[in-house]
C-alpha cells in the first residue's frame, strides 16, 4: 500500500510540475492544469461508470445464467462468499485461449468473465485458482485504483500535448524562451514517465491479486498450474481477438511482443509470478 502510495504521489507531482511549467510559458498556469484535469477527468469517469458494459462489449463477453454453467456459478458463488462480496455477474467469452478477466467499478457492479478454452485446459482446483485471483481484483478495488492513475496519467497527456502545440506553433513571446524550452522537454519526458508508472501499478496489482487470491482458495501451485498453461497457450500463437486496451485486465496478458516490448507490458513475468506462488505455498504448507 505505501509502495502504490508513492507511485500515486508520483504521478500527481508529475502533473502538478507539467502544468506549471506549461501553463507558465502561456502565462496562465493554473487554468492550463485545472483545464487538463477536468478533461482527463471527465473522460475516465464516464469510463470508470460504464466500465463493465464498456468491457464486456469490447471482449465480446456474455453474461450466463446459472441454468448454463451451474458448476461456474457455484464455485463463484463459494469464493465470493469466503472473501465476504455479493456474487458477481458471471460472463463467458467464446474463444480457444485461455484466460479470464474482472471488471466493474466495485463488488456490487462486479463481474468475473472466462474463457471457454480456459474451462476446458484447467481442473477444477486450477479454475478455482484463477477465479480467487479475479475475485481479489474485486475486492480490493483494483479498477478503481486502475481507473484514478488512468485519470491522472490521462491529464499529464493532454498536458503534454498542449504543451508541444503551443512550443511548436508559438504560444508563448521570446521572453519565455527557456520556460517553453522546458516545457517541450517535459512534454517528451512526462508521458513516458507516467506510462511506466501505471504500468508498474499495474504489475503491482496482479502480485497481490495473485497472493490474495492464493490465500483465499488455499490453492497457491493451482494458481501457479493454471497461470504457466494460460501462458503457454498465449506464446503457441492462438490468437485472442479482443481490444488490445483491455490487456491489463487479463490474467495473463494475451498480446504477445518481442522482449523489448514485453519490458513495458501491463502484467510482471508470469514465470516470476509462479516463483512467487510456489514459495508461497512452501510457507504456507499447502499442497494445491
Amino acid at each position: 500500500m505505501l509502495r502504490l502510495g508513492l507511485m500515486m504521489t508520483v504521478l500527481t507531482a508529475i502533473f502538478v510540475i507539467l502544468g506549471y511549467v506549461i501553463g507558465l510559458f502561456l502565462g496562465s498556469p493554473e487554468l492550463v492544469s485545472l483545464g487538463a484535469l477536468v478533461l482527463a477527468g471527465v473522460m475516465n469517469l464516464v469510463s470508470y461508470l460504464y466500465s463493465d458494459k464498456i468491457v464486456l462489449s469490447m471482449s465480446r463477453a456474455k453474461v450466463v445464467s446459472e441454468t448454463e454453467y451451474p458448476d461456474l456459478h457455484r464455485m463463484v458463488a463459494s469464493l465470493a462468499t469466503s472473501a465476504g462480496l455479493p456474487k458477481p455477474r458471471v460472463a463467458i467469452i467464446k474463444s480457444r485461449a485461455p484466460n479470464a478477466f474482472a471488471t466493474g467499478r466495485g463488488p456490487k457492479n462486479s463481474v468475473v468473465a472466462v474463457t471457454t478454452g480456459l474451462l476446458e485446459i484447467l481442473n477444477e482446483n486450477e479454475l478455482e485458482g484463477v477465479l480467487s485471483h479475479e475475485i481479489s481484483h474485486i475486492k480490493h478495488r483494483d479498477i478503481l485504483v486502475a481507473s484514478v492513475a488512468a485519470t491522472i496519467a490521462g491529464a499529464i497527456s493532454y498536458l503534454a500535448l498542449v504543451g508541444r502545440y503551443s512550443v511548436f506553433f508559438g504560444g508563448g513571446s521570446d521572453r519565455n524562451r527557456n520556460a517553453g524550452a522546458l516545457a517541450l522537454l517535459l512534454s517528451l519526458l512526462a508521458p513516458l514517465a507516467a506510462f511506466l508508472i501505471q504500468m508498474a501499478i499495474s504489475r503491482g496489482r496482479e502480485y497481490d491479486a495473485d497472493r490474495e487470491g492464493a490465500l483465499l482458495s488455499r490453492k497457491p501451485l493451482s494458481l501457479a498450474s493454471a497461470l504457466e498453461k494460460i501462458e503457454r497457450v498465449a506464446r503457441s500463437g492462438v490468437p485472442l481477438n479482443v481490444n488490445p486496451s483491455t490487456s491489463p485486465l487479463w490474467i495473463v496478458n494475451p498480446f504477445r511482443g518481442d522482449a523489448l516490448l514485453e519490458m513495458f507490458s501491463t502484467h510482471p513475468s508470469t514465470w516470476k509470478r509462479i516463483e512467487r506462488l510456489k514459495a508461497m505455498a512452501v510457507s504456507i504448507g499447502s499442497m494445491r
